[in-house]
């Protein structure tokens, strides 16, 4: 790509490696052939997918937990096969969704300060794929919706609280789904699939809004995304297996708003947006480079800016969301690139002489508050996402977290104007939470059985009283 040299206050970001005894070592990375990112991350946790015998596991470490990790430290190990995609409730800093080759999507409660056993039992499972579940990504603005698409070309929508599939789109994708990603009110996706067509979808109502075929002529994996703006980014390979890059206008799909060639490797390319400064950061997969490009107004639309590049290819990439960057030293990404055996952070860093907050590099974004309930988005609401300020930077509170699991099975809001649901869900409910142990149990049902008495022993002692009010009545009107 030809370099244009152009003003602007990213042309000389750089990349730095954090030094060893701030990586995660001694992990084995999962060795599945499967083109997600493998790792996610939040201000409080990392969460990387490891080898496992005997069904699919990860790990999730406190960030703070640097350093060899230990052979025995505690997984998530509910699913029965390889975990292929993991990610981070953006609502809630402790929950986890995570999809498997045995079919299932599970989603997680993390402890406060990790795990300190290994952790077996997810809140819920949500079953309804036919074949291995590939992606997972929670909607961007409404609490509790997850999106999780399978090999079997179906897309679920769930609503977690209630641990049900509330949209099967099923009919849409003729071949395997590579990537799905909500638009930033989360009222719209965009699909990649290996039928070559990029599609844009309204899951609500069902159907397909937008799509062009051949959006990418080669038969290499695609991926897409949506930029803040509307405008969907894509990387994939051309007819001669050369990496391309493109900009769509989903209005007009046509003709691509920019087409890039890049190189002839064959690693697919992974993108990671940062809405807030229109940022886009490409991680092969088997590469050991990051280039990063801004998105812009005016041609060519995709200016690249630099590469960081290291000696070790990437077996994954996780992505810091911005409330987790320490805005004092003007950090406005970070990465966590995964090695065959450890996790290292790479931080992205404009350089500045002043030590005041740099409000142009950190405009209001994206915080932990969903704006509305799934019910809500369900019932055809959109809300675009809740923005925060790092003037101060990030701290997450504790309590909330804490109050929002005992609300509900996911922290949802119990809401009154909820629709009626089937007979089943209770029962769905009560199968989810977290098993307590056999002692626990025997006290849950003592209680219960004594509740049962007392209730069934003042239903008795009001249809006395109402009997005795009634005989009443009658005497005092034949006294009459």
């Amino acid at each position: 790509m030809r370099r244009v040299v152009r003003q602007s206050k990213f042309r000389h970001v750089f990349g730095q490696a954090l030094k060893n005894d701030q990586c995660y070592d001694d992990i084995r990375v999962s060795r599945v052939t499967w083109d997600s990112s493998f790792c996610a991350v939040n201000p409080n946790f990392v969460a990387i997918i490891i080898e496992a015998s005997g069904g699919g596991a990860f790990l999730v470490l406190p960030l703070q937990k640097s350093g060899r990790i230990d052979k025995s430290y505690p997984t998530v190990c509910g699913h029965t096969g390889p975990v292929l995609d993991i990610d981070w409730c953006p609502h809630n800093d402790n929950v986890i969704a995570s999809g498997s080759e045995d079919c299932t999507v599970m989603v997680w409660q993390i402890p406060e300060n990790g795990l300190t056993i290994p952790l077996t039992d997810p809140v819920v499972v949500l079953e309804g794929h036919s074949k291995r579940v590939g992606i997972v990504t929670w909607h961007p603005t409404a609490r509790n919706v997850l999106l999780s698409a399978g090999c079997d070309n179906a897309i679920f929508i769930w609503n977690v609280g209630t641990g049900e599939a509330m949209f099967n789109l099923e009919d849409m994708h003729n071949d395997m789904i590579y990537s799905a990603c909500w638009n930033r009110n989360g009222s719209l996706i965009c699909t990649a699939s290996k039928d070559k067509k990029l599609r844009v979808i309204d899951p609500r109502k069902m159907e397909v809004v937008s799509e062009k075929d051949k959006a990418h002529e080669g038969a290499r994996p695609m991926r897409a995304i949506f930029l803040a703006d509307g405008n969907i980014f894509t990387t994939g390979f051309s007819r001669m297996s050369e990496r391309q890059l493109a900009l769509w206008n989903p209005k007009n799909m046509e003709e691509p708003i920019a087409l890039h060639e890049m190189d002839t490797s064959n690693g697919v390319l992974l993108p990671f947006y940062d809405p807030d400064t229109s940022i886009i950061y490409l991680c092969g997969k088997g590469d050991s480079s990051i280039r990063y490009f801004e998105i812009t107004d005016e041609s060519p639309y995709v200016h690249y800016l630099n590469t960081f590049s290291s000696k070790e290819p990437q077996r994954g990439m996780g992505y810091m969301p911005k409330r987790g960057l320490d805005v004092n030293k003007c950090e406005i990404a970070r990465f966590y690139k995964l090695h065959e055996r450890k996790c290292e952070p790479i931080i992205m860093t404009v350089p500045r002489k002043s030590d005041l907050f740099q409000d142009d590099l950190y405009p209001d974004t994206a915080g932990p508050e969903a704006p509305i309930e799934a019910e809500d988005w369900f019932d055809g609401k959109n809300a675009d996402p809740v923005l925060i300020s790092l003037k101060q930077g990030y701290v997450p509170t504790k309590g909330r977290d804490l109050n929002v699991v005992k609300k509900n099975i996911l922290g949802s809001k119990p809401a009154a104007h909820k629709k009626a649901e089937p007979a089943s869900t209770p029962k769905k409910m009560t199968e989810t939470p977290h098993p307590a142990s056999d002692g626990k149990m025997d006290d849950v049902m003592k209680e219960l059985r004594s509740m049962k008495e007392t209730i069934r022993y003042q239903g008795e002692r009001i249809a006395k009283l109402e009997q005795l009010v009634a005989s009443l009545n009658t005497n005092d009107e034949s006294e009459e």
